[in-house]
């Protein structure tokens, strides 16, 4: 027999997702700033797109966090 859906912590869990990326966003951009001199062309490029879909992720779980906060007051 299937689990019941529990959604009642979705928003919280999100929005400790969405909190963890920024961070780890923020930490990227830091060390960026700190170790420009130190960083390759390839790193630097890397960490650069890792941070683009850092970005879009919080996107789209910001997203998400709408829908089921909608879908919790339904």
């Amino acid at each position: 027999m299937a689990k019941p859906d529990d959604r009642s912590d979705n928003v919280e869990k999100l929005q400790e997702s969405v909190q963890n990326t920024i961070e780890n966003f923020r930490e990227a951009q830091d060390y960026l700033s700190e170790h420009a001199d130190e960083i390759t062309g390839d790193e630097k490029q890397q960490i650069e797109s890792k941070n683009a879909k850092r970005l879009r992720s919080i996107e789209g779980q910001r997203a998400e966090i709408k829908d089921e906060a909608n879908h919790s007051n339904q």
